[in-house]
C-alpha cells in the first residue's frame, strides 16, 4: 500500500461510524426512557391531585421531580442524538469521497470452471 492509499482512513472512518451508531442507539433508548418518565410522572401527579391514590405531598413532589428529570434527560439526549447524526452524515460523506478517489479496476468476467 502507498501513502496515498485511503484504505486505512476508510477503515478508520467505518469504525468511527459504528461507534457513533452505538451512541445514537443509546440516545434513542434514553429518549424513550425519558418519555416514559414524563408520562409516568404526569400520570402519577394527576392521580395524586385528583386524590385517587390517597397519597400526599411526597408523592406529588416525587412525580414533579420525575417529570422535570424526564424533560431534562429528553432535551439532553435529543441534542446529543442530533449532533451524533450530523457527525455520522459527515463521516459517511468523507468515506464516500475517499472511496470515489480510489482508482478502481474492472475485473473481466472469466469463465468459471466447475470442479
Amino acid at each position: 500500500m502507498t501513502e496515498d492509499d485511503p484504505t486505512d482512513e476508510i477503515s478508520d472512518i467505518e469504525a468511527r461510524i459504528e461507534r457513533l451508531a452505538e451512541i445514537a442507539e443509546r440516545c434513542r433508548k434514553y429518549i424513550l426512557a425519558s418519555k416514559i418518565a414524563i408520562g409516568g410522572g404526569g400520570t402519577l401527579l394527576l392521580t395524586t391531585i385528583l386524590g385517587l391514590l390517597g397519597s400526599g405531598q411526597t408523592t406529588a413532589l416525587g412525580s414533579i421531580a420525575l417529570v422535570l428529570g424526564g424533560i431534562v434527560s429528553l432535551g439532553s439526549n435529543v441534542s446529543t442524538l442530533r449532533q451524533t447524526s450530523e457527525a455520522i452524515s459527515a463521516a459517511e460523506a468523507r468515506r464516500s469521497a475517499l472511496i470515489g478517489s480510489i482508482d478502481l479496476r474492472v475485473v473481466a468476467d472469466a469463465p468459471m470452471k466447475l470442479v
